[in-house]
C-alpha cells in the first residue's frame, strides 16, 4: 500500500509529489498522458510559489526558466491608466520578486525530472483512473493502461486532475459557482521584438511596459497582454456578444486582434483557444481519504494570475499535514483543517477576481467611462498595491487566532548570501528573542541570526517576542515561546478550541 496516491502530474500533482518524496512518504503519481501538455495554459505564479519550489528542493531547476517581471496595469476605455499594481522600487520581504512568468511544459518536465531523486515515488505515465472504493484502512484505486486494469491501494489520495476532474464526479461532489462566465480567446505568440502599446497615458514613469501584465479594459474589446518567459507572448480577447469561439480561433480573426499589437514585429502564432473563465469552488474539498486540490477544487478567472498559485498552496497544506499523521504524530482529524483554512482563502482571491472581471468586461461605453472615473478617484493619494495584496490570511484551523501576524505568510529575508529558509531548514520554525527547548520545533535566536534586523523588525511590528512558523511558511502565532509550542500541540491533537485569544 501507497501511503498518498496523487491523480494527475500536471504542476500541482508533481509539486505536491515532490514535497511528500523529499518527506519520506511513499507516493503513487497517476497521469493519464504520457507526455506534458505540449503547449502553455498557466503562465504566472508568485514569489509565494518560488518559496514553495524552494521547499520542495526544485528551485533550482525551475528558477532559470521563469521570467520576473514588475506587475500589473489596468488601462480604461479612453486608453489611459486606471488601476496599477506595480512592485518597480519596492521592498522584496520575501526576497522573491512578486510576479513570474513561465512555459508550462517547461516547468512541468521540471518537475517531473525532479522526481527521479526520490526511490519512494513512483510515476506512472500513460495510466488512467477508473474508479475507487473506500473502506477504513484506506483506498482502493483501479486504473488502466496499455497493460490493462488493475487495483492499487494508497492510504489516501489527492485528485489534482483539473477542471473536468474525474475524482471529483465519481464522489459526486458538487460546485458553488460564483456567478462568472465569459469566454475569451487565448493566444500565444513567439514575438522576436517589443509588444506595442499606441497611444497608452498615464503611464507611471518607472514602469516597463514589456515588463507588465496590462489589461485593456476597453468596451470595444476588452483584452490582457501577458509579457510570457523569453519570447513568448500571450493575449486574452473577450468575445463579443454574438461571436462565434471557431470563427474567431481562425488564423485571420486572430491576425486582426494582435495587429495592433504587433504589427511589423517578427512573431509566430503558436496556438489560439477559447476559454470560458470561471468562478467555482468545490463544495466538500475532502470525502474519506481523498482529497481535492488545484483545479478539481476551484476555478479561477486569470484577471491576477492566481489558478496555478491556489493549487500549489493547497499541495503545501496538505502534505506537512499528512506527513505528521502517516508518521503517527497526529490524529487523522488534523486533515480536517484542510477546507477550513483553504476554502476561505481561495474564495476571498476568486471574489477580488470576479470583481475585478466584473469592471474589465463592460461593454457599454457610457458605464466604462464612469468606471474608469470611479477608479482613478479611488487611486488619488493611495499607494498602489500588488496582487499579493489580495492574499488573506488564514483566519481558522491551525493558527492562533487572535495573536498579531496570526495567518499571515512569514517574510524571507536574505541572511549574507543565503534565504532565510535554506539556513533555517523545513519544518515549524519558532523566532524568538527568549530561546527556549523546542522539541520538534527548530528554534532560532533573533540576535544572532544575522539578517540585518528583518525579523526583529517584523516581531516589533506585532509587538511580539516570538513567533512560530508553519511549514508552509504562514504564521501560527505570536506571542511567549512556550506558550506557543503548546498551543500549537493543542491544537494538531485536536484537543482544543481552533481559535486561541491572545
Amino acid at each position: 500500500m501507497f501511503d498518498v496516491a496523487i491523480i494527475g502530474c500536471g504542476p500541482v500533482g508533481a509539486f505536491a509529489a515532490n514535497l511528500l518524496g523529499k518527506a519520506g512518504v511513499s507516493v503513487l503519481v497517476i497521469e493519464r498522458e504520457a507526455n506534458p501538455y505540449p503547449l502553455p495554459r498557466a503562465v504566472h505564479l508568485d514569489h509565494e510559489m518560488m518559496r514553495l519550489f524552494q521547499s520542495a528542493g526544485v528551485i533550482d531547476r525551475v528558477a532559470p526558466d521563469m521570467r520576473d517581471t514588475e506587475g500589473h496595469l489596468h488601462v480604461g476605455a479612453d486608453h489611459g491608466v486606471i488601476r496599477y499594481m506595480g512592485t518597480v522600487g519596492r521592498p522584496r520581504p520575501y526576497s522573491w520578486s512578486n510576479d513570474y512568468f513561465f512555459y508550462q511544459p517547461e516547468l512541468e518536465e521540471h518537475l517531473r525530472d525532479a522526481l527521479d531523486v526520490y526511490p519512494n515515488v513512483e510515476l506512472s505515465l500513460g495510466t488512467a483512473f477508473e474508479a475507487l472504493a473506500q473502506d477504513e484502512d484506506g483506498v482502493t484505486l483501479t486504473l488502466r493502461s496499455d497493460a490493462g486494469e488493475e487495483q492499487v491501494r494508497a492510504r489516501y489520495v489527492i485528485a489534482c486532475d483539473g477542471a473536468r476532474s474525474v475524482v471529483r464526479k465519481a464522489l459526486d461532489i458538487g460546485l458553488d459557482d460564483l456567478d462568472f462566465e465569459e469566454p475569451w480567446l487565448v493566444v500565444d505568440a513567439e514575438v522576436d521584438g517589443p509588444v506595442r502599446f499606441p497611444d497608452l497615458w498615464g503611464v507611471p514613469d518607472a514602469a516597463d511596459l514589456q515588463k507588465l501584465s496590462v489589461m485593456m479594459c476597453d468596451p470595444k474589446r476588452p483584452a490582457t497582454i501577458v509579457p510570457g518567459r523569453g519570447n513568448h507572448r500571450r493575449w486574452e480577447f473577450m468575445l463579443l456578444p454574438g461571436e462565434d469561439d471557431q470563427a474567431m480561433m481562425q488564423p485571420d480573426a486572430v491576425a486582426a486582434l494582435v495587429a495592433p499589437y504587433l504589427d511589423g514585429v517578427p512573431h509566430r502564432i503558436v496556438r489560439a483557444a477559447t476559454y470560458r473563465f470561471h468562478g467555482l469552488i468545490a463544495e466538500r474539498w475532502r470525502q474519506g481519504g481523498v482529497f481535492l486540490a488545484g483545479d478539481a477544487a476551484h476555478q479561477t478567472p486569470p484577471f491576477f494570475g492566481q489558478g496555478m498559485c491556489h493549487g500549489l498552496r493547497d499541495a503545501a497544506n496538505l502534505a506537512w499535514k499528512l506527513e505528521l499523521v502517516l508518521a503517527g504524530k497526529a490524529p487523522e482529524s488534523l486533515l480536517d483543517s484542510y477546507q477550513p483554512e483553504r476554502d476561505p482563502h481561495v474564495r476571498a482571491v476568486i471574489s477580488a477576481a470576479v470583481g475585478a472581471g466584473r469592471y474589465i468586461c463592460v461593454l457599454d461605453p457610457a458605464a466604462a467611462a464612469a468606471r474608469d472615473h470611479q477608479l482613478r478617484e479611488a487611486a488619488k493619494g493611495a499607494q498602489s498595491g500588488t496582487a499579493a495584496d489580495l492574499i488573506p490570511p488564514i483566519a481558522t484551523g491551525i493558527v492562533a487566532t487572535g495573536t498579531p501576524g496570526a495567518g499571515e505568510r512569514f517574510i524571507q529575508p536574505r541572511v549574507g548570501d543565503r534565504l532565510l529558509d535554506d539556513l533555517t531548514g523545513d519544518g515549524w520554525r519558532l523566532f524568538t528573542r527568549q530561546p527556549v527547548a523546542g522539541g520538534d520545533v527548530t528554534v532560532i535566536d533573533v540576535a544572532e541570526l544575522g539578517d540585518d534586523g528583518h525579523v526583529a523588525d517584523w516581531l516589533d511590528a506585532r509587538g511580539a517576542d516570538a513567533v512560530l512558523v508553519r511549514p508552509d511558511h504562514y504564521v501560527f502565532g505570536t506571542g511567549k515561546p512556550a506558550e506557543l509550542i503548546a498551543r500549537r500541540d493543542a491544537l494538531i491533537a485536536g484537543t482544543a478550541p481552533q481559535e486561541i485569544a491572545a
